[in-house]
């Protein structure tokens, strides 16, 4: 069945929807001007110099003429008049030269300073947006538009000055030809209006192949992602050569959307050609009748060169339009996900979080990833402040998704989660993250020195305090034995240490932000057991006075929790301490009992 939205623009008609086309169009135009504003002393400059350039482009031919007449008019008596006329031409052309390369380098300049301010734009945009638009989208999707779209939109800020200087060129080629002979001049344009209708027809068509071709360089991006971040798993599970056949396939998508996009972009040009050609005959043939009577030769060569110049931006827009069109298609797709609102954002009457004890509560909670799918049902949960609490449960019982709602990651579908009474979604996100802090099962460090992960946005911490967190969590001993201890450099998400280490670091981290509210997502899961005694002993210290919450598969590492809190599809099925749930002999009971005594013992 289809969706509404396609039921919607289904019973469109084709005019609106190339309406909605323009004035998408005129809108990302609008969106590349704005980025001009910064640099509009320097683009003055350059609109100056391009204006300047095409009129010296519009002179030169009637230079020409003036320089063959004089010539032929007094052919040896007036070489001073010649010279005259050829060094009018000499400045002509060297104006010519001088003002192209001024507007060249600073439209050049411009456009690399606005590509920087947006992609700039769209990475902040990037750090704003909810988790529900990663959950939704995939990383190499994500990189393609802040990669590929923004060097494509680089192309387009240079070539809409270019379109824009032989527009005026033009215009100013066919106001010297009017005023040459008016007849002939018409003739021309006579030919280059028969263009009109089919440039028209082009940029109708030519939208919806060109935005192919850039979704399919995004699938591109993201299946290369996805082989180099996942190239551990494939070499060890030799998928090596499915990875490639599907990399393949993906590839030929490409291929053949590029291939329809570039007929579409370069169609064009043939026809410009031969109307060119066929105006230049045309042309000569008329004027060749005429010479010696109303014609003279010098303006035989000068409408000559005229043509070749007035098809010359004609042939450059053609090429421009299509390369305009692709540019234009990721400047819209930048603006898309620019437009795009965080579901989570601070409320605009949000007050700062003061400093709180811990109290926290869920309140006939549910959440729901998508409309109709529910992750959490009707969850009500009360922690004391300093209650150490364990959440546990079957894979994809909603462990992770019960503790992403404290760290407001995603909004509750319906309830209310509050940390000493205040609901989440009335203080600011700023204020809340500085008070919780999660230690997560993929330790994720990043490409600076030990010293600056361990601080991390904490910029008050002294060198003093950072070495305190490591000694605090069993971090410090092998730190001092890195190459160059705390300033050791690490490498992308912290390829030269051990799993162990890295999640060592992580809990420095955690013990230098001294939060009120911890929350330890399995974090244990990936060490190995003498890293995991380490950081059980850490932890007693780490926990100590701070409400914390601890999601672990291995239950033997929650059997000290105050309380433990069991889920099941959604649900909080059973709570109470490791004895009590154990008394039950419930779900919890049958977890235990599997990841002790191992499934062959279950229900003895």
């Amino acid at each position: 069945m289809a969706t509404p939205a396609a039921q919607a623009t289904r019973g469109r008609t084709q005019l609106d929807l190339d309406h909605d086309r323009q004035t998408r169009y005129w809108r990302t135009l609008l969106w590349l001007f704005r980025h001009f504003r910064p640099y509009r002393g320097r683009l003055a400059v350059a609109v100056v110099a391009m204006l300047a350039y095409s009129g010296a482009v519009v002179a030169l031919p009637w230079t020409v003429k003036l320089a063959i007449d004089q010539l032929l008019a007094t052919p040896g008596d007036d070489l001073l008049g010649f010279a005259a006329s050829v060094g009018i031409f000499g400045l002509v052309a060297a104006a010519r030269f001088v003002t192209g390369l001024v507007h060249s380098r600073n439209m050049v300049k411009i456009s690399e300073w606005v590509v920087l301010d947006i992609r700039t734009q769209l990475v902040a945009q990037l750090q704003r947006l909810s988790m529900s638009f990663y959950d939704r989208n995939q990383v190499g999707q994500i990189m393609s538009r802040v990669q590929n779209d923004v060097e494509e939109l680089a192309d387009s800020l240079w070539i809409l000055t270019l379109s824009l200087a032989s527009f005026v060129s033009v215009i100013g080629i066919a106001a010297a030809m009017l005023a040459m002979d008016a007849l002939l001049a018409a003739i021309t344009l006579a030919f280059v209006a028969l263009l009109i209708p089919s440039l028209a027809f082009w940029r109708r068509i030519a939208h919806r192949p060109i935005r192919r071709a850039r979704e399919t360089i995004a699938d591109v991006t993201s299946s290369v992602q996805e082989n180099v971040a996942g190239i551990r798993v494939v070499q060890s599970l030799n998928r090596q050569q499915q990875n490639i056949r599907a990399f393949h396939d993906v590839n030929q998508i490409n291929l053949r959307a590029a291939l329809r996009s570039a007929r579409y972009r370069y169609g064009l040009w043939p026809s410009v050609e031969l109307l060119a050609a066929l105006a230049l005959a045309f042309i000569i043939l008329v004027m060749g009748q005429g010479i010696g009577a109303s014609l003279s030769v010098g303006l035989l060569i000068a409408f000559a060169l005229y043509i070749e110049r007035l098809f010359e931006p004609i042939r450059e827009l053609t090429g421009e339009f299509g390369q305009l069109t692709r540019s234009l298609v990721a400047a819209d797709r930048a603006v898309e996900l620019l437009e795009i609102e965080p579901e989570v954002r601070t409320a605009p009457d949000a007050a700062a979080l003061p400093p709180v004890s811990g109290s926290v509560r869920y309140e006939h909670v549910h959440f729901a990833y998508e409309p109709g799918q529910p992750v959490l049902n009707d969850i009500n949960v009360a922690v004391e402040p300093g209650e150490t609490v364990a959440v546990v449960g079957p894979t994809g019982s909603g462990k992770t998704t019960f503790v992403s709602l404290l760290l407001r990651l995603y909004d509750v579908t319906s309830g209310r989660v509050t940390v000493d009474g205040h609901d989440l979604r009335d203080v600011t996100l700023d204020s809340l993250t500085h008070q919780i802090v999660i230690v997560p099962q993929e330790p994720f460090l990043f490409s600076a020195t030990v010293r600056e992960n361990i601080r991390h946005n904490r910029t008050d911490l002294t060198d003093r305090a950072i070495i305190d967190a490591a000694q605090a969590v069993g971090a410090h001993a092998f730190i001092t034995r890195l190459p160059d201890g705390y300033d050791t450099v690490l490498e992308e998400r912290g390829g030269n240490l051990s799993v162990g280490q890295r999640q060592l670091i992580n809990f420095a981290r955690a013990v230098a932000r001294d939060p009120r509210i911890l929350i330890l997502d399995e974090a244990t899961a990936n060490v190995d057991t003498e890293t995991e005694l380490h950081i059980q002993q850490a932890l007693h210290r780490l926990l100590r006075g701070r409400t914390s919450f601890v999601i672990a598969h291995r239950l033997s590492t929650v059997r000290s929790a105050d309380r433990i809190l069991v889920l099941d599809e959604g649900r909080l099925v059973e709570q109470g301490t490791h004895e009590e749930l154990l008394a039950q002999r419930g779900l919890y009971h049958s977890l235990y009992t599997r990841s002790i005594l191992g499934p062959e013992t279950e229900g003895s």
